[in-house]
């Protein structure tokens, strides 16, 4: 083996074991820091310097993302200014493997002055930041994967997943849903599947084809090439779906006879075609028509009427992907 890749192993065992080691130290201190931060009407303020900024502005992230609302405040910035972000009814997060950061140092009166509570991320329990702290959390390791104790490697990572496991934490407590997620992603392929209505995507009005289904065929067919779906809805005189004529239908037709002139509508078209609700999600559009390997669904009303038709391509096109091929 070698060295390389012995080294590469090393650091990921130094790392996992020190992950591992946070699940003894999940006890009544986390429990109280979860309801701290549950029961605050304020926000989450994270702090920490360096490769500790770094971890926060991470946290800060997952937080904001699963429910919890959350800031990063640079400690250097908050003494020039920033410090105006943080309000009594916040919690404060401090982050710092010593303890003993000059810059955490320097805010920790200034919070004492606002009010706020503190929670402190730190890898020495004794030190001065641990004790001006009404929460702490024990972020020591056995040893960081830097040989020289230079770089801060398992206590980082370990810090990473304890504000993981704060986040989820508060997202189950707070009962927050796959929709919620959603809403704070829309522009992800998630928030899309969860949030996206087919009368979001679905033509209306007067670009739905639809023909009688005692017209021509010829007829259906220039509705068909004018509104550029690939299909036309079949109604019958009271505007009840009958039918639909897709292009596949248009192929059988012909591979059967190539003397359309005197037939209608109602000759070439799919009896009872699969259809869809304007409320429903556009992500169970896209099942349908995968399902049953369709390009096309009739968006209906409660009395079966027409009142739009949605594409696989348009479903493509929000991002939702697809497979059906018609």
């Amino acid at each position: 083996m070698s060295d390389s890749i012995q080294k590469g192993k090393e650091v990921i065992r130094i790392e996992a074991e020190a992950v591992a080691a946070l699940e003894g130290k999940i006890d009544e201190r986390f429990e109280a820091a979860v309801e701290m931060i549950f029961h605050s009407s304020g926000r989450v303020i994270v702090t920490g310097m360096g490769k500790s900024g770094i971890v926060a502005r991470k946290i800060v992230a997952t937080m904001n993302s699963t429910g919890t609302a959350a800031i990063f405040l640079h400690p250097s910035d908050a003494v020039h200014g920033d410090l105006g972000m943080v309000r009594r009814e916040d919690v404060v997060i401090c982050i710092s493997k010593s303890g003993d950061t000059e810059e955490i140092r320097q805010l920790l009166p200034m919070f004492r002055r606002i009010g706020v509570k503190i929670i402190s991320m730190v890898g020495n329990v004794t030190s001065h930041l641990a004790r001006q702290s009404d929460i702490v959390l024990d972020m020591s390791v056995k040893e960081e994967a830097c040989p020289h104790d230079l770089a801060p490697t398992a206590s980082t990572t370990a810090t990473l997943a304890m504000g993981d496991a704060l986040a989820i934490a508060l997202l189950h407590k707070r009962q927050f849903t796959k929709e919620d997620f959603a809403m704070f992603h829309p522009g992800g392929n998630l928030g899309k599947r969860l949030l996206l209505r087919v009368e979001e995507l679905m033509v209306t009005g007067k670009n739905i084809p639809i023909v009688q289904e005692h017209i021509p065929l010829t007829e259906a067919i220039v509705e068909m090439t004018s509104k550029r779906l690939g299909a036309t809805c079949v109604v019958n005189e009271g505007g009840v779906l009958r039918g639909i004529v897709t292009d596949g239908d248009l192929r059988r037709l012909l591979q059967r006879t190539t003397d359309i002139s005197r037939l209608r509508a109602e000759d070439a078209m799919t009896r009872n075609p699969k259809t869809i609700r304007k409320e429903l999600l556009a992500a169970m559009a896209l099942e349908e028509m995968e399902s049953f390997n369709i390009t096309q669904l009739v968006v209906v009303d409660e009395q079966q009427r027409p009142v739009g038709m949605i594409h696989l391509h348009d479903l493509v096109k929000a991002g939702l992907g697809g497979d059906a091929i018609g």
